[in-house]
């Protein structure tokens, strides 16, 4: 993902962005999906999906603040609410008057930070846009708090680090994203090494952990009682997640009761099982997740069109 394009903030950040599949217009069942990555993850990692839904849609995905190619400053107050802001400059910068979001992790955080913006206790911000549809993948509404969960780094080595090293580093610090049978699967190894390539590349540490801060200190309480049913919102949450736990689910469907959890079974937008880990898009063939993500869409829609 080399052609990107770069939205310089006020406050000197600049972020990394690409709009997939612009030749289509972001209008009718066609509304524009926007991906916003988690806690070390950077615009390339939803490609498997994020790929084959532009060709139906425009796809925004883009570079946290000082992540990828992303720049951000040394002083960066670096917050949820500051990510969620980086988010609305993003959009209102490419002028859709309607848009659908996919959060994970983190991102689902930020996603619920911007959602909750018109509601800001001391600066509220109205969205110029509308947002349509939104999927919150393995993510949370309230601060982590269980020891068991949560994001761990392996310890780093003593002495000179040497690239094998650091590969072995980032290989120790990723079973917690997937689980034990997956990750020790001969068919997923070759699909580990891509991943821990990838990790190697524009993730700096620093910044990690700046965002593991910020996502244990945010309150959205009273907020979602606010959240308008006319916007569709689907929960991704595997049984399987050691980020997250499994019962956030039932936490999101008393907070935002006309949600939906992504279905299981055969149909055409369905999951064929729950037990999946937390980095959710490496499980399944990517056409499931193209159909979860299609039906999902489009079904509001049809709705529309029967009136």
């Amino acid at each position: 993902m080399d052609d990107y394009s770069i939205l310089q903030l006020p406050d000197g950040t600049q972020l990394a962005y690409e709009v997939l599949g612009s030749d289509h217009k972001p209008e009718g069942a066609s509304v524009p999906l926007v991906f916003v990555s988690g806690t070390t993850s950077c615009r390339g990692d939803t490609d498997k999906v994020s790929s084959l839904l532009a060709k139906h849609r425009q796809v925004l995905v883009y570079d946290h603040r000082g992540m990828g190619d992303s720049k951000a400053r040394k002083d960066d107050p670096f917050t949820i609410e500051t990510l969620a802001r980086d988010l609305l400059s993003l959009i209102q910068h490419l002028q859709w008057s309607e848009v659908a979001l996919c959060g994970h992790s983190m991102g689902g955080i930020i996603v619920q930070s911007l959602l909750f913006l018109p509601f800001h206790r001391t600066n509220p911000t109205p969205l110029r846009f509308r947002v349509t549809h939104v999927v919150l993948a393995c993510t949370a509404f309230t601060p982590n708090l269980d020891p068991r969960y949560g994001l761990k780094f392996a310890r780093r080595p003593t002495g000179p680090l040497t690239l094998e090293l650091i590969r072995e580093t980032v290989r120790l610090s990723m079973p917690p994203n997937y689980d034990s049978e997956w990750f020790a699967s001969e068919a997923n190894q070759e699909r580990i090494e891509e991943i821990i390539d990838r990790g190697l590349i524009g993730r700096p540490f620093r910044t990690i952990l700046q965002q593991k801060r910020a996502a244990s200190q945010y309150d959205f309480t009273g907020f979602h009682s606010r959240l308008s049913p006319d916007t569709q919102f689907m929960i991704i949450h595997g049984e399987l997640d050691q980020i997250l736990p499994f019962s956030n689910v039932q936490g999101f469907l008393r907070l935002i009761p006309w949600a939906r959890v992504v279905p299981v079974g055969d149909a055409p937008g369905s999951v064929p099982t729950l037990r999946f880990g937390h980095d959710w898009i490496e499980y399944f063939d990517p056409q499931v997740w193209y159909g979860v993500f299609e039906v999902f869409l489009q079904a509001r829609c049809r709705e529309k069109a029967r009136l």
